[in-house]
């Protein structure tokens, strides 16, 4: 057997540190929410939905390029290229979906300040979940059944599904994923920085309860925090999204690593939530931090102050 190149063995170690990566960065994620006994907050069952699908593209997915990228081919079958580019899609759409509800949440938070706590619940928040994950399976799933052939992508080393061939169908589910929840988030967000602009531009409130209300919602960092996971997550496929564009328009490109890198850029959004969680969010870091003394100090019983509990609680 051939030696592999030092060009393949830089690629194939990026993208085994990729993996680790993004499969380290959302366990830590899921841990530190699941293991936080104190007050939370409903965005959190979002953020822990978005980890879930990152962590699987991080176990699922992007090992199974490593080996590729070394052989410089798809040595594991037509079922598993499949299973592959089905899972791509179903995680990619299932992130762009829990955007949208984060987004919406942030938004009613903003609307109705007075009655925010009984219209976005946990329950509800958990069923809305559950209905994106179950749902976004289904509309996914027609590729998997055979009605394309798989392709390897042989500069990037990821098998895709090959949507050129069902047009029909992948026009139809991208109005579907990227119409409601592109229009939902720039509406939901726009109303939100508008509303912040007025409230520092002392628009008089006449309701006190209702002005009280909405100037601690607002004072809530997830509103920025969200953004800025929103904006990355769009930012990282931008480079990919530009070049297929330009590439269905001029042709192939002759610059050498271009496609690889862009596609991997892209995959590098499902580790970049935990640096924005741990600068953004001071729940998250405290959350973090109970997480770190429940491991080193499993004999010692937390202080309630430190959840945010009173000492009767």
């Amino acid at each position: 057997m051939e030696e592999p190149s030092t060009e393949a063995l830089m690629q194939a170690g990026f993208i085994f540190v990729v993996g680790i990566a993004i499969i380290l960065s959302n366990l830590l994620i899921i841990a530190t929410y699941l293991n936080f006994r104190g007050p939370s907050e409903v965005i959190n069952y979002y953020l822990l939905s978005l980890a879930t699908a990152d962590l699987f593209c991080g176990l699922l997915v992007v090992p199974l390029s490593v080996y590729p990228a070394l052989m410089k081919r798809w040595v594991y079958g037509d079922i598993v290229c499949r299973l592959v580019g089905y899972l791509e899609v179903t995680l990619w759409a299932v992130s762009v979906y829990t955007f949208m509800w984060m987004s919406v949440d942030r938004y009613l938070a903003v609307r109705k300040p007075l009655r925010y706590e009984t219209v976005q619940t946990k329950t509800r928040c958990q069923c809305w979940m559950a209905f994106t994950w179950i749902s976004v399976a289904m509309m996914c799933c027609p590729p998997l059944l055979g009605f394309n052939k798989p392709i390897f992508d042989e500069q990037a080393f990821i098998c895709m599904l090959d949507w050129g061939n069902m047009a029909a169908y992948t026009i139809t589910l991208s109005i579907l994923v990227l119409g409601p929840s592109v229009i939902t988030i720039v509406y939901t967000y726009f109303y939100i920085f508008s509303m912040k602009l007025k409230l520092r531009s002392g628009v008089p409130i006449h309701d006190k309860e209702y002005a009280t209300a909405l100037s601690e919602n607002l004072s809530n960092p997830s509103h920025y925090m969200s953004f800025a996971l929103i904006m990355t997550f769009w930012l990282s496929w931008t480079p990919y999204a530009m070049l297929r564009i330009y590439i269905s328009i001029e042709g192939p490109t002759e610059v050498p690593f271009l496609h690889f890198a862009v596609v991997w850029f892209g995959v590098t959004n499902s580790f970049w939530k935990a640096f924005i969680l741990g600068t953004m969010s001071p729940q998250f870091r405290l959350a973090a931090r109970v997480l770190c003394l429940t491991l080193c100090c499993r004999h010692r019983r937390l202080p309630p102050e430190l959840l945010g509990l009173d000492d009767d609680d």
